[in-house]
């Protein structure tokens, strides 16, 4: 059995998942792609060699953070699906979005960085994306708190453009304001 292939101790799992929170915090900072690996380190309270067998490369780091930022934003959808109604999970969502465009934002630079090494963090991200976004738009038109008729797609690019008119930390009320009326136009029409 290839070591890649075990799961993780629950140590070791704590440590990765406290690295990756801690990659994010650091590279979506004004220090972005200059935060050095030790500083991460030092932030997620573990030591460098830990870093290192978990993410060999800064590249690795930063894409591995990146892809469980998006993670954790799909794999909200069905746990806001089975707490909330099917509208009021999908707004939620909205806003869980918003925040993960802003932080996907802050780390830009890394990012490139990762894209200069040949690596692809995006190569997924619109599918599972979509994937999420279909599941809560296909419930709350099940429900009929949404309308049938919207192309999940649209809506994604919706999204993205209601982070790039109001995605700045200052404009959040804005981007809220934005998602409620994105909401109201997936609602159904009174008849």
């Amino acid at each position: 059995m290839n070591t890649s292939d075990r799961p993780l101790r629950a140590d070791a799992a704590r440590n990765r998942e406290r690295l990756l929170t801690a990659a994010v915090r650091a590279l979506s900072s004004s220090a972005g792609p200059e935060v050095t690996l030790d500083a991460i380190a030092r932030d997620a309270g573990v030591g460098i060699g830990t870093l290192y067998r978990h993410f060999p490369t800064r590249e690795a780091l930063i894409e591995a953070a990146y892809r469980n930022e998006l993670t954790r934003l799909c794999a909200a959808a069905p746990e806001l699906q089975r707490t909330l109604p099917a509208d009021e999970a999908t707004r939620a969502w909205m806003d869980r979005f918003v925040d993960y465009m802003t932080t996907k934002r802050g780390m830009a630079d890394a990012l490139r960085t990762v894209i200069a090494s040949g690596g692809n963090p995006y190569a997924t991200s619109r599918d599972q994306l979509l994937g999420a976004l279909t599941g809560l738009l296909e419930a709350g038109a099940a429900d009929g708190l949404v309308r049938a008729d919207v192309d999940p797609a649209d809506v994604l690019a919706s999204l993205s453009g209601v982070t790039l008119a109001a995605g700045e930390p200052a404009q959040r009320d804005q981007a809220g304001r934005m998602l409620d009326l994105l909401m109201d136009g997936l609602r159904p029409r009174p008849a």
